[in-house]
């Protein structure tokens, strides 16, 4: 082997073992769960640019009637449902069951329980999820993919 790619490997193996040392998964976790605390709030307070921020900018997201939605798609979702007067919509804090995080991607299993209320009734759902965060160039965590179901729709959303 030549001295040029021994250099090389020598190179790449400091840089990944850097990367490895000042990786620190509890703060990576922390501030999983403040984005999705910070979520909840927006959503809550029907802050649609503020729910957005959640997403990365190339999110893909699959739920029942919706197979491959986007950024846009949801965010467009978050406007028409905060603009409805007839209807008023909140989310818990999420039910994090696990978060695994490898580097800068981390998945999260999590349950949501979404409360309506419209015209006097009131209907609790709610939502297991896997979501695929990426830390995005600025360093903040995002979901860029995730999965969702719930056991049955919300009654008052249909």
């Amino acid at each position: 082997m030549s001295q040029r790619w021994l250099a090389v490997i020598v190179a790449l193996a400091a840089v990944v073992g850097a990367t490895a040392a000042f990786a620190d998964p509890a703060a990576d976790r922390a501030a999983i769960i403040q984005r999705f605390e910070r979520w909840t709030a927006a959503f809550n307070a029907k802050d649609a640019a503020g729910s957005c921020d959640l997403f990365a900018p190339d999110l893909v997201y699959s739920f029942p009637g919706m197979l491959r939605g986007t950024r846009e798609t949801i965010c467009t979702n978050f406007e028409k449902l905060f603009a409805r007067t007839d209807l008023q919509a909140r989310y818990g804090k999420p039910d994090i069951h696990e978060i695994i995080v490898a580097g800068d991607v981390a998945i999260v299993r999590l349950t949501w329980t979404l409360t309506t209320e419209a015209n006097g009734a009131k209907d609790t759902t709610t939502e297991e999820g896997m979501d695929f965060f990426q830390r995005q160039p600025d360093g903040k965590w995002s979901i860029a993919r995730y999965i969702a179901f719930a056991p049955r729709p919300n009654k008052l959303l249909q």
